[in-house]
C-alpha cells in the first residue's frame, strides 16, 4: 500500500503548464537566468539534503518509488522545514524526468556557483583541476572520486558545461553538492593555486615523469584537460610537475575520469603511508 504525506499541489496532468519550468532547467541558459538546477533520484537527494542542500520545491511520485514508505520520509523531513512538496501521477513525474527508470524523486535547488576565491582549503590541501572538459558524465565521475578520496576542493578551470548540468548532477550521483567545486578562468585559477602556495601536477603523455614518482603529500592540484586536446600549454607552463601514466597496449589515451582517479589515489596512497589523515577504504 503507498503511504501518502501531506502535500501543497498535487497535479496528475502530464500538459500542466508547472511542468514546463521544470524541463526548462535542463537548458543551461535557463539554469543560468533562475540561478536553481534539478536533483533527481533518491540516492543523489538525500546526499545532497545530507550536505546542507535545502531545495525550492520537491516533486514526487509515490507510484515510482521503490519503497514509498520509508523513501517519502525525505519529503516530510523537508516538508517541515517550509520546502513546497508537489506530488506527481506517474505520467506527469515521467514527462519531467530527465533519466530513463526514474525512482519518483525530483527536486529544485539552487545551483552552485563558486569562484576560486569562495574557496577555502586546509593547510595541506589535495585539489583537482579540471580545464575544458566538456562532457558532463566526465565531471560528475571526477566529483565522485574526489568525495571519496577526501579531495578539498575541484575547480572548472574555463568550463564548457556548468555545475548544475542534470547529466553532471547524476554522475556524480550527488556530490557536486558535497565537494567544494568552483568555477573560473585559468587564469585565476593558477593565481589561486600560486596564492595559496598549491603545487601543481599536470597530466600529459608528453613526458619522462611517471605520476608515482612525484611527492602528493603536500600542498598539491592534480590537473586534468579537456577529452580531445588536454591540458592548454598555459597549464603545463605553469606546472611544478608534469607527470604521465604509463600504458602498454594500443590505446593512445585513457578517459579523463579514469586519469583523474588513478592519479589522484596514488596521492591518497603516499598521504596515508606519511602518517597523515586516513584516506578511505578500497
Amino acid at each position: 500500500m503507498l503511504c501518502h504525506v501531506m502535500t501543497d499541489l498535487i497535479i496528475t496532468s502530464a500538459a500542466n503548464a508547472r511542468l514546463k519550468s521544470l524541463t526548462a532547467l535542463r537548458r543551461r541558459r535557463t539554469r543560468e537566468e533562475t540561478g536553481t538546477t534539478l536533483i533527481e533520484g533518491y540516492d543523489e537527494l538525500s546526499l545532497a539534503l545530507d550536505a546542507g542542500v535545502l531545495p525550492r520545491t520537491i516533486y514526487y511520485c509515490p507510484e515510482l518509488m521503490l519503497e514509498p514508505v520509508v523513501q517519502q520520509d525525505v519529503v516530510r523531513r523537508v516538508a517541515a522545514r517550509g520546502v513546497e512538496t508537489v506530488q506527481l501521477g506517474r505520467v506527469a513525474f515521467e514527462k519531467v524526468a530527465y533519466r530513463e527508470g526514474p525512482d519518483g524523486f525530483l527536486a529544485v535547488v539552487d545551483s552552485v556557483v563558486r569562484s576560486c576565491a569562495d574557496l577555502t582549503v586546509g593547510p595541506a590541501p589535495l585539489a583537482l583541476l579540471c580545464q575544458g572538459v566538456e562532457k558532463p558524465g566526465n565531471l560528475g565521475a571526477m566529483l565522485r572520486t574526489a568525495d571519496a578520496a577526501g579531495v578539498e576542493a575541484v575547480i572548472a578551470a574555463d568550463p564548457v558545461t556548468d555545475w548544475g548540468n542534470p547529466n553532471l548532477v547524476r554522475a556524480s550521483k550527488g556530490t557536486v553538492f558535497s565537494v567544494p567545486v568552483a568555477s573560473d578562468s585559468t587564469e585565476a585559477t593558477l593565481a589561486w593555486l600560486r596564492d595559496n602556495g598549491i603545487a601543481l601536477v599536470a597530466t600529459t603523455p608528453d613526458t619522462d615523469l611517471d605520476y608515482t614518482d612525484v611527492d602528493y603529500t603536500g600542498p598539491v592540484a592534480i590537473s586534468v584537460g579537456a577529452e580531445k586536446y588536454g591540458l592548454t600549454g598555459e597549464v603545463l607552463a605553469a606546472a611544478d610537475y608534469k607527470v604521465r601514466i604509463p600504458m602498454v597496449g594500443r590505446a593512445n589515451s585513457l578517459n579523463v575520469a579514469t586519469s583523474a582517479a588513478i592519479v589522484l589515489y596514488e596521492a591518497v596512497r603516499q598521504r596515508r603511508a606519511a602518517g597523515g589523515t586516513e584516506g578511505p577504504g578500497l
